[in-house]
């Protein structure tokens, strides 16, 4: 029988299987915090932007652009893999929302 394979995905400076600290994935220790926060920010009292200000120091507007731009990494996707295309779903899904109506518009003249 062989061993049970080591997690895909452990806590920011946790341990996988007893092998000391697990590595850091290419990503910062606030990189990594926020993708803790976004993996459990509905468990907070009140609202996500105000939640954003008072963790992270900065508007919600530059926290969603680091975010973004986050979740576009390989060094994310290898730390958070649910999350991160969890994240990269709803984006899209977003943008599909938004453009039938500017696409509808440009066609149209065309």
């Amino acid at each position: 029988m062989t061993p049970d394979p080591a997690p895909a995905v452990s806590p920011p400076g946790g341990t996988v299987s007893g092998e000391g600290p697990a590595q850091p994935a290419g990503l910062t220790r606030r990189e990594h915090e926020m993708l803790a926060f976004e993996r459990q920010w509905w468990r907070q009292a009140g609202a996500k932007e105000t939640a954003i200000r008072e963790q992270f120091g900065v508007p919600p507007t530059r926290y969603y652009q680091v975010l973004n731009a986050l979740v576009d990494r390989p060094a994310a996707l290898a730390a958070d893999p649910l999350l991160v295309r969890r994240l990269r779903r709803l984006r899209s899904a977003r943008r599909q929302r938004r453009s039938p109506s500017l696409l509808g518009k440009d066609s149209s003249a065309i």
